[in-house]
């Protein structure tokens, strides 16, 4: 969660599954946010902590089919 004009911007990882590969990048990168459930796609697992943000952010920038994104709201 991130302060952002006087209010509270909350940010929650999402996984678009139809874009997932199963690589499991996104596990070793932050197992505590991420992992893989019985088809073999990532997903997500906890909320994304302030010390995981940077972890979520790297496997953000790292998935190969961009299948994570940040889900911002307010």
């Amino acid at each position: 969660m991130i302060r952002k004009s006087g209010g509270i911007l909350m940010r929650k990882a999402i996984v678009n599954q139809n874009r997932c590969i199963g690589c499991g990048l996104c596990c070793n990168m932050c197992p505590s946010v991420f992992g893989i459930d019985d088809i073999g796609k990532a997903e997500v697992i906890n909320e994304v902590s302030e010390e995981d943000t940077n972890h979520v952010q790297g496997a953000i920038y790292c998935c190969p089919t961009h299948a994570i994104k940040w889900l911002e709201e307010t």
